[in-house]
């Protein structure tokens, strides 16, 4: 690799940990992480969902992206992180509401991202 692409890869992945300290605080300190972010501790309003909605729209079109450019690799490491995502995301349904269709919607996506991410991390294999 040469040393632009090897500057480019640092940043790229500094940009990614970044983002993800920035996910990890806000799950442990949500309301200073709610400060720093610009919304009151506690929105009133609905900049939270602002939030929640920017965030899944630009990882799905993340995963559109890596499917039409055949980024198969990518897509299999996508779903590998969705899987885990998809389970909290149940687990947390049912401590707070408890519903049994949000809690089993939240299930199956995350049972079909385990099916989808080896499925693709083969294909990837293959093409390469």
């Amino acid at each position: 690799m040469n040393r632009g692409r090897r500057w480019l890869a640092v940043i790229c992945m500094a940009g990614g940990l970044l983002l993800g300290l920035i996910g990890a605080r806000s799950l442990l300190v949500p309301e200073q992480a709610a400060v720093t972010f610009g919304v009151p501790r506690r929105p009133a309003g609905h900049e939270l969902y602002y939030i929640i909605g920017l965030r899944n729209l630009w990882l799905g079109l993340l995963a559109v992206a890596f499917a039409a450019l055949r980024q198969w690799r990518a897509l299999a490491l996508w779903f590998a992180m969705g899987t885990i995502v998809c389970f909290a995301d149940a687990a947390i349904a049912a401590s707070s509401t408890g519903k049994l269709g949000q809690v089993a919607f939240h299930i199956g996506c995350g049972i079909g991202c385990a099916v989808l991410t080896p499925l693709l991390w083969r294909m990837g294999s293959r093409e390469n």
